[in-house]
């Protein structure tokens, strides 16, 4: 890890998007502050136009603290708000939030319902349809840099095609959809980044659009599948019951809107990040190309380095007491997943990136409790079948550039980031 001046606590704010933006030994540098010195400090909450500034949060950045109130949704509920920092419309709150903003037993019903839609038979097909399409996005890949000067962008050419085929793939999403669902859901998960959205009013306004349009995708596609069932998740969605429910058209666009956060951003933001984790580790690199056998150690690290999703929000719902410390009810927490994953109470050298680390308890899925991530065995099969493919396929890809970075607190992500084959003349 790179040397980096020790920020001084005063100087810290998580509400400032330029945070953001910064390389991550910079942040990580701040999170080791927070640790030490105020794992449960205040902030501020920051602006979002037409939403009423709330009371401020506390930033819980210790592994031990994010266990605990992971583990105890009774007294830290999600239904307030699980993805915003502000409180939202409860409407709002559930129609982007879906699972992750509800608590039981409503929370309960819907992931029964969907548990029982991802049956081992949805389950086998999907992993075995994921090496098919890694194969052919590393050959599309490789015929854009031919066709070219041999460059091409990791997210676009290679992170970002893989999970969104998987998922358009999993909910029976026509193609010509494909681009809408891409556009719209960086829109969701942008974070209000300068870059994607014009400013912070129209942030609000893409963002209900971008809900609009997905919606009105899966409540089209539901529609047909009453009519015409197929081999599809959205088939199993729409048919499933539970003690005599079914989901409605809008939780299943709910659903979907959860899948493109939670199974298509984070692991595209794992992919991505982890071709640069590992340009920047070229030794590691090599040890897992000559060594196959780490896959399975190597996408946990990967996950844990990376991170993809920044934080959860959890609300106190009575007087509680953390670690010594009590909190009144109401109180926001916000779970920062990238600080307890350097956490060096569970981690040894908490900042060093290997391949070969085990046991891993990183909590990149979320930690342990009713909200931990429904897709994970997808994922880390996701993940681990891009990088063998990128191995055998592309093992002349290099990094030839900084990348360029998401400025949203709630996803670590990238936007670009520059390689070259160096095979292709």
């Amino acid at each position: 890890m790179t040397a980096v001046s020790t920020p001084t606590l005063d100087a810290i704010d998580l509400s400032e998007r330029a945070f953001w933006g910064a390389p991550p030994e910079q942040r990580h540098a701040v999170f080791d502050v927070l640790r030490r010195e105020s794992p449960f400090a205040f902030f501020a909450e920051p602006v979002v136009p037409y939403i009423p500034v709330g009371p401020g949060y506390h930033a819980v950045t210790r592994y031990a603290d994010v266990e605990a109130i992971s583990c105890q949704p009774a007294l830290f509920a999600s239904g307030s708000g699980a993805v915003s920092i502000a409180d939202m419309p409860p409407d709002l709150n559930e129609f982007y939030g879906s699972l992750i903003s509800m608590d039981d037993p409503r929370h309960g019903k819907i992931r029964r319902i969907v548990a029982k839609a991802f049956t081992p038979r949805v389950l086998e097909k999907l992993v075995g349809n994921v090496q098919a399409v890694a194969d052919d996005v590393v050959a599309r890949a490789r015929r854009t840099a031919a066709d070219g000067d041999g460059s091409i962008d990791v997210v676009a050419d290679l992170a970002a095609p893989i999970p969104l085929r998987v998922i358009c793939d999993m909910m029976g999403i026509p193609e010509s959809d494909r681009a809408m669902v891409l556009q719209q859901s960086t829109v969701i998960l942008s974070g209000g980044d300068p870059e994607l959205v014009e400013d912070e009013e129209f942030m609000v306004t893409a963002f209900l659009k971008a809900g609009e349009l997905l919606a009105g995708l899966m409540a089209r596609l539901a529609a047909e599948r009453h009519a015409h069932p197929a081999d599809d998740l959205t088939t199993a969605l729409v048919t499933t019951e539970v003690d005599g429910e079914r989901l409605t058209h809008q939780e299943i666009a709910s659903f979907f809107i959860l899948l493109l956060v939670a199974g298509n951003e984070t692991t595209r933001n794992a992919i991505s990040q982890g071709v640069l984790a590992l340009s920047e580790h070229p030794a590691e690199r090599d040890r897992w190309a000559a060594d196959p056998g780490l896959t399975r150690t190597a996408v946990e690290e990967i996950v844990r380095w990376t991170s993809p999703i920044t934080w959860m929000r959890r609300t106190a719902t009575q007087d509680v007491e953390l670690s010594g410390q009590h909190f009144p009810a109401g109180s926001k927490f916000l779970l920062f997943y990238g600080a307890a994953n350097r956490d060096p109470a569970v981690f040894a050298d908490p900042h060093r990136f290997d391949l070969s680390r085990d046991p891993n308890p990183h909590v990149g899925f979320g930690s342990r409790g009713p909200h931990f991530c429904l897709g994970a065995h997808l994922a880390r099969r996701e993940i681990g079948v891009a990088f063998r493919s990128f191995a055998v396929g592309l093992p002349d890809l290099e990094v030839t550039g900084p990348p360029a970075r998401l400025q949203s607190s709630f996803v670590n992500g990238l936007k670009r980031l520059p390689a070259r084959l160096t095979a292709v003349r």
